[in-house]
């Protein structure tokens, strides 16, 4: 079964390693965003399977990108798995109470993405 993906990061490298591993290891379709802006539009035009959201970006970052996720009636049930570079326990302990379906470290392994997402999601491999 095919999943519409969307990955919201500032980097355009991480951006092009997700992609290129969901839509190989997994042939997934796969949408981008570079700003949490961009990001808000595309999830409110778009059937999403899962959001990967990035925390920290300039202008909007991830926790306020996910608060307007959360709050609009339209993209609140969405999924939301977070990609941080700061994973240390005592940056977790700022993810507590956060409406997201998992956390996942920055660097990630591209072709380990699809089934790492599956996973969190409890979906079954088709």
């Amino acid at each position: 079964m095919s999943r519409n993906i969307l990955i919201v990061d500032d980097e355009e490298d991480v951006q092009a390693i997700a992609k290129l591993g969901l839509e190989m290891g997994a042939g997934w379709n796969v949408l981008t965003a570079c700003s949490g802006r961009e990001a808000l539009n595309i999830a409110a035009n778009f059937k999403l399977d899962v959001i990967l959201l990035d925390m920290m970006m300039p202008d909007m970052d991830g926790r306020a990108t996910l608060q307007q996720l959360k709050a609009n009636p339209v993209t609140q049930s969405i999924p939301v798995i977070l990609l941080t570079a700061k994973v240390q326990d005592s940056d977790r302990n700022s993810f507590t109470g956060l409406d997201v379906a998992a956390v996942f470290a920055k660097p990630f392994r591209p072709l380990k993405l699809a089934a790492q997402i599956s996973e969190a999601l409890s979906w079954r491999s088709s």
